[in-house]
């Protein structure tokens, strides 16, 4: 009997650890979904209903919040701002951090790991930190309340990260492949162009994706460098929804859920491509 304890033992400790970490994984699971869900479901509510019984489901679905979400806050004008300084923002950002990671990945000269590490040391920093001087320089710029101010402002903030990324990603690519183009006559931007970017997408993509989501979401500096409604992103709609007396909960929720769409888009098509991105880029060939 002893002797069949020992050996049943080992069995029983795995399937239990293997119950316990999914008991893990689905607490953590439900953490991460309750707020969504609920948001969700509360912008199918009216606003009495959300008062009253905030965790019950609605008892009549109310899709005509999203119309009055819509129509009442200019959302598409605000749909229109946020693609525009998101999709512009992440292409000027990745054209400066690809130039920049292959030459520091690429090539050697003096102080390219003192050049490398203040680059990427912003990521460090707190975001609210560079405020003040993001204000001064746009003001002084002339860019302020304009949306080329925002895509100026979202494409360096996402430097550093966007650098560590690529760079990480081009030092695992063979020198092989370089010395080889190189020694049939290509040039320094025919090695990026031609060589390197092809075989660094993965690591681009990935970049793009953060840079893409951060531009979309942020609202402190779209706040702080924009004053009038035509300027706005996505993000500031909200505030539209409360005034001094009253705040329109049903409309906010179902505008929330609407700006909430384009992220999770991008991340569900795109999560393959970053993971690997990520994985690729911490293995040196």
């Amino acid at each position: 009997m002893t002797r069949a304890k020992l050996t049943e033992t080992p069995a029983a400790v795995q399937i239990g650890a293997k119950t316990a970490k999914w008991i893990v994984l689905l607490a953590y699971l439900l953490i991460a979904l309750f707020p969504i869900l609920w948001l969700t479901m509360s912008a199918f509510k009216t606003n009495f209903e959300i008062e009253t019984s905030p965790f019950a489901f609605p008892e009549v679905w109310q899709f005509e919040n999203f119309i009055s979400a819509l129509t009442i806050s200019g959302l598409p004008q605000f749909f229109l701002n946020s693609i525009i300084v998101a999709v512009f923002a992440t292409l000027v950002n990745l054209l400066v951090t690809s130039l920049a990671s292959f030459t520091i990945a690429r090539e050697k000269f003096p102080g390219r790991k003192v050049y490398f590490t203040l680059s990427t040391a912003g990521v460090l920093i707190p975001i609210i930190a560079f405020m003040v001087p993001y204000y001064t320089l746009i003001t002084r710029l002339d860019l302020y309340d304009r949306l080329l101010g925002l895509i100026v402002t979202y494409s360096a903030i996402n430097i550093p990260i966007s650098m560590f990324l690529i760079s990480s990603f081009m030092t695992s690519i063979p020198k092989e492949l370089e010395d080889s183009a190189e020694i049939d006559g290509c040039s320094f931007f025919q090695r990026y162009y031609k060589i390197i970017m092809p075989l660094a997408r993965p690591g681009l993509v990935t970049a793009g994706t953060f840079s893409f989501i951060y531009c979309w979401n942020e609202f402190i500096y779209a706040l702080l460098l924009t004053s009038s409604t035509s300027s706005r992103t996505v993000q500031l709609a909200i505030r539209f929804f409360t005034s001094q007396f009253r705040t329109d909960y049903a409309s906010m929720y179902a505008a929330i859920v609407l700006t909430m769409i384009p992220s999770v888009a991008v991340y569900v098509f795109m999560h393959d491509k970053i993971i690997s991105g990520l994985t690729a880029g911490a293995v040196k060939g």
